[in-house]
């Protein structure tokens, strides 16, 4: 049994948000100390070539485990392929009120209603610099994940991105652009057509402008939300393509709540992710593979739970995968799994 597994039930007792920090910090103890040999390593699996990049192996972190880049070097001794940290905005902010992190135990799922809790990027930064873990080092695949401030209206969130992106380009793999969450209010809004649209082409503008300047191109992805309907879906896939984007991350959470009604926790509001996020995820993913007909990759995230879910997540039209609420409930072996069932 691994150190993560003998732990786990103890863990499971505590307050979610505090044995999230918990492990935080003791992940990254175990780094330095170098406990984390004590963990399985992902066995070797072929590396794919996506967004111009190599990943050394299919499965990542998904964004918002590690919002500040604090632990990067800790994650990466468990054998992801690749690490996103974030999601990171201009300025610090608190987030939403405490408590805010649930356990949905029965039907493997977690509520966040986090609300982009971060240190602002200018801490990430300085945390991404002095991780060991880099960018543009060979099997070192590091994307940031950018969103907005909550008081930032709009009608301006265009300049929150464009600042976050001006000021983690150079460290960046990739960067993931944050329109997804459900915990800042109007967030979604940015998904619809015409403002979608407009913050697109700003960023690739921008993309372009910090490319020439850095002497680098640094691929940009969008991340979208699952409760989308199919017209919505299809939509954003035209847009990803017209504005010559380079990827997209399917899914973020779901505010639904069919696959949890009755069990303790399911009604919290929040974004819901987990197990029960699996199938919505997976639909979507179908839906902007059939429209993208591989005009650009897809990073399928969503209820992976074992290797069998990453197999699916890929036969509906993923190039890469992400996990995050899997490896709360099954630990760093996930990684392992997913990369013997993928190859």
């Amino acid at each position: 049994m691994s150190p993560y597994q003998l732990a786990k039930p103890l863990l499971f007792l505590l307050d979610a948000e505090f044995a999230h920090d918990i492990t935080l910090k003791s992940l990254k103890l175990a780094e330095k100390t170098g406990a984390l040999s004590l963990c399985p390593q992902a066995q070797s699996c072929r590396p794919r070539q996506v967004m111009g990049l190599t990943f050394p192996n299919v499965v990542g972190l998904a964004a918002g485990l590690d919002k500040n880049g604090a632990v990067i070097d800790g994650m990466a001794k468990l054998g992801f392929g690749f690490i996103e940290v974030g999601t990171v905005t201009p300025r610090p902010q608190l987030g939403n009120p405490k408590p805010r992190l649930f356990r949905v135990t029965e039907a493997q799922g977690i509520i966040n209603r986090f609300g982009f809790n971060n240190l602002g990027v200018d801490n990430l930064v300085e945390n991404v610099k002095s991780a060991k873990f880099k960018s543009g080092i060979s099997n070192q695949i590091l994307g940031i994940n950018i969103g907005k401030n909550f008081d930032t209206k709009k009608k301006k969130a265009v300049d929150d991105y464009l600042l976050c992106m001006q000021k983690v380009y150079a460290y960046a793999s990739y960067i993931t652009v944050n329109i997804s969450s459900p915990n800042t209010k109007n967030l979604r809004d940015l998904q619809a057509a015409e403002a979608l649209s407009s913050l697109l082409s700003n960023l690739k503008l921008e993309q372009k402008k910090l490319a020439d300047k850095h002497g680098k191109y640094v691929p940009m992805t969008l991340k979208i939300a699952p409760d989308l309907t199919e017209t919505q879906v299809i939509e954003i896939a035209d847009l990803l393509m017209q504005h010559q984007i380079d990827g997209v991350i399917a899914t973020n959470t779901t505010l639904a709540r069919d696959a949890v009604k009755g069990m303790k926790n399911g009604e919290e509001p929040g974004g819901l992710s987990g197990a029960p996020v699996r199938n919505q995820s997976t639909i979507v993913i179908q839906q902007l593979s059939k429209q993208l007909q591989g005009a650009l990759p897809i990073i399928g995230v969503g209820g992976i739970l074992s290797g069998a879910d990453a197999v699916e997540k890929i036969a509906a039209g993923a190039d890469l995968v992400q996990i995050y609420s899997g490896l709360i409930y099954q630990g760093p072996k996930l990684v392992h799994d997913i990369c013997k069932a993928l190859g």
